[in-house]
């Protein structure tokens, strides 16, 4: 008789519209202009979707000038680049598209406005994350990025000037709302973002954690180590109840036997981790275990952005 395990399922969980709308761009120009297509950067931070991608003729690369073909389109990815790489593909004489997520290309824009209005711009994120090095990249100005209270206290600013801040889409709320506490208790004078600039998806999956986490012995977030998303749901799990939670990279490589003393788990993929992750998780527990699955009712998300015109398949 196989052990028993109650499984509780977030929703909503896996990928978002942003990360949707850039794979199908990489598809759309593959069925377009035939293959090789260059991806700058991995599309999305997951090693299942890039691996896919590959295998169905998309080259990634990091920088521009590792390009070998440049008669050959190139898709920059979903994250958001910085200024001079548009402008590096225009020199090379390269035909690109830009897969950035709209709800990044926003907090571009938002940098933009502040710099015209000549205001300090202080940008919440994590360094060397690829979107906040597309960010800091909008502007020649300096932007402040801040990590935590601590970097909000040691800015070199002057707490009479007017300042603005702006932050990354991927970040958990919780950790913003300290750090924005801080700016505000800090400087008089603060232009806030017209909208909040977490992104809705990130929002949406920290929640679905967030519900179900104190129920949970041990919660299994899908997703990779190089994605902010994911790492953030691991530590709301954490945060909210969930004895253990750990980052599943590798679905067929989970190693069960941490379940021993396990009844009940959580499960969850981040906005880059695909929903057949989540299936293969599932069935790879049930020739092992008698599982309940325990799914609460929840609100389906209806947010979708257009591929450009030029690459529907």
């Amino acid at each position: 008789m196989n052990k028993k395990l109650n499984v509780y399922l977030a929703g909503p969980r896996g990928f978002c519209a942003g990360v949707d709308r850039a794979i199908e761009m990489v598809k759309g120009a593959l069925k377009k202009y035939g293959h090789p297509v260059y991806v700058r950067h991995e599309i999305v931070h997951n090693k299942y979707v890039v691996e896919n991608l590959k295998s169905e003729g998309a080259i990634f690369v990091e920088q521009l000038d590792e390009i070998k073909d440049r008669s050959r389109p190139v898709i920059f990815s979903a994250h958001g680049v910085p200024k001079s790489v548009p402008e590096e593909a225009l020199k090379l004489n390269l035909l690109y598209f830009d897969a950035t997520c709209p709800l990044v290309s926003k907090i571009h824009k938002e940098v933009e406005h502040f710099d015209k209005k000549k205001l300090p711009v202080i940008l919440i994120g994590h360094r060397n994350h690829p979107e906040v090095i597309g960010t800091m990249g909008q502007t020649n100005n300096k932007i402040y990025l801040v990590e935590n209270t601590q970097d909000v206290k040691n800015l070199p600013l002057d707490f009479n000037e007017q300042i603005a801040y702006v932050t990354q889409t991927t970040l958990s709320v919780d950790d913003t709302k300290d750090i924005i506490k801080e700016i505000k208790s800090r400087f008089k004078k603060i232009v806030e973002p017209k909208k909040n600039d977490i992104c809705y998806a990130t929002t949406n999956r920290q929640e679905a954690v967030k519900k179900i986490a104190s129920d949970c012995d041990y919660f299994l977030v899908i997703g990779a180590s190089n994605s902010s998303n994911s790492l953030r749901l691991v530590e709301v799990a954490r945060n909210y109840g969930s004895k253990k939670a750990i980052l599943v990279e590798d679905v067929e490589s989970l190693n069960l036997n941490i379940f021993e003393n396990t009844k009940n788990i959580g499960i969850t993929a981040s906005a880059s981790s695909p929903e057949i992750l989540v299936k293969k998780l599932l069935d790879k527990l049930k020739k092992n275990f008698e599982i309940k699955i325990n799914e609460a009712h929840y609100e389906k998300e209806d947010v979708y952005f257009k591929v450009p015109e030029k690459l529907k398949h």
